[in-house]
């Protein structure tokens, strides 16, 4: 990957952002359970998981307010499109859009999602198999296929710009940002809304991560369960949610009198072409795509403060993280910052990515890096500074935020302060 230079790239920066997760219903909410260090893991509400080896997981509790839509509308939309609207009309309230007054052919949406309608389609095979074709309902398909978050997020809110569904496992949200930027930078958009949304906590979804062994079995102390970089994690927790950016260039942004969180700098894709759910032991392919992102976004490594790290508490995957870290800063390791908030929200899947970019970002604006919670004994291989347990109060200049999934994909998203 060869970036253009800096100078011939239109500026993207984020002036809008929401989110719906197991720690609250908008985006105040998530980063301020985020802040105090509270984990959004309980036992499964969404069916009856007793027959299960795993009944946990980081669910949406709070309602979620759609009374802007017909109800008859909201019946015919899967639960990750009804998330991913609730985070995209937040995000627009944010960055104080009014579409009336803009050209919304110059405006697109990007937000992905790594398995779609699994909830629906579980359903629907029921329904199928108790009842026969005919009992099959027409909206179905509809409500399955992943790109139906930006389909009717585009509809409801009359987008008419670039349309688009990255479908890439755990590295979803954060493809879809970077993706979305590179539209931006190249003109085809004046603006994105960009993220990722997932409504994984069904029976398929946790019998079959757990087939896998990939989930924590931690069932007499679930908020617990998530634990990056601990020695005694046992697998990831299973969360939903989405969370969604607005991604716009910055004179379009200045013009209007946008607020600005923060500017997206720099962003990387690789492949590991290696293994179809386990990373690489020498993790050559996360550390090429956050080398690449710094150099995307003309930084040194020493510029880097703070990591938002993948690190889903799984033993090989942290593992493979915290080694690509120390490879790529080396002795710059120990003054930097690397926290991992899927210790809270468990993994999001295809919504991880955005809602780790939301992290970083606010840690950027705030001055307050959010704890990897769960964290008692330290992995030894897995040695860095991990802002353990509570928050710390340290200014940033520069985050990088890493998301990494199943087929070997990997991408890297570098944030900043707004440099003016």
């Amino acid at each position: 990957m060869t970036p253009r230079p800096r100078n011939e790239r239109r500026r993207v920066v984020v002036t809008g952002m929401g989110c719906v997760t197991p720690l609250g219903g908008d985006a105040v909410s998530t980063w301020e359970a985020a802040v105090a260090g509270r984990s959004g893991v309980a036992e499964i509400s969404r069916f009856d998981p007793g027959g299960h080896t795993v009944r946990f997981a980081g669910e949406v509790r709070d309602p979620l307010d759609l009374s802007d839509l017909p109800h008859k509308e909201v019946r015919r939309l899967d639960r990750t499109v009804r998330l991913a609207h609730v985070a995209a009309r937040e995000a627009l309230a944010n960055s104080r859009l009014d579409l009336a007054a803009q050209d919304c052919e110059r405006i697109g949406v990007a937000i992905g999602s790594g398995i779609g309608g699994l909830e629906t389609l579980e359903a629907g095979v029921r329904m199928l198999w108790e009842g026969g074709p005919r009992r099959v309902q027409p909206f179905v398909i509809p409500m399955i296929i992943s790109n139906m978050s930006s389909g009717y997020v585009a509809i409801r809110q009359g987008l008419k710009g670039p349309n688009l569904c990255h479908v890439s496992a755990c590295a979803t949200g954060a493809h879809s940002l970077g993706e979305a930027a590179r539209t931006v930078e190249r003109g085809d958009a004046d603006l994105m809304l960009a993220g990722g949304t997932e409504a994984p906590v069904t029976e398929l979804s946790v019998a079959g991560f757990n087939a896998m062994r990939a989930l924590s079995t931690r069932n007499d102390a679930p908020t617990a369960a998530s634990r990056p970089f601990d020695a005694e994690r046992d697998g990831f927790v299973l969360g939903e949610g989405a969370a969604v950016l607005v991604l716009e260039e910055r004179a379009h942004a200045l013009a209007r009198g946008a607020p600005i969180h923060a500017e997206l700098l720099g962003y990387a894709a690789t492949g590991d072409a290696a293994h179809i759910a386990q990373p690489t032991a020498d993790a050559e392919g996360a550390q090429r795509c956050m080398r690449l992102a710094l150099q995307d976004a003309g930084l040194q490594t020493a510029d880097v403060d703070y990591v938002n790290a993948h690190a889903t508490s799984t033993p090989a995957g942290d593992l493979s993280e915290a080694h690509a870290i120390r490879e790529l800063f080396g002795p710059l390791c120990d003054q930097l910052a690397v926290s991992a908030t899927k210790s809270m929200t468990g993994h999001l899947l295809g919504a991880a990515g955005a809602l780790e970019a939301f992290f970083s970002i606010r840690a950027l604006e705030t001055g307050i890096l959010p704890p990897t919670i769960n964290l008692e004994a330290p992995d030894p291989g897995c040695r860095l500074d991990h802002v353990a347990n509570k928050a710390r109060r340290r200014r940033i200049r520069v985050a990088l935020s890493n998301s990494f999934g199943f087929g070997g994909t990997n991408a890297a998203l570098v944030f900043a302060t707004d440099s003016g």
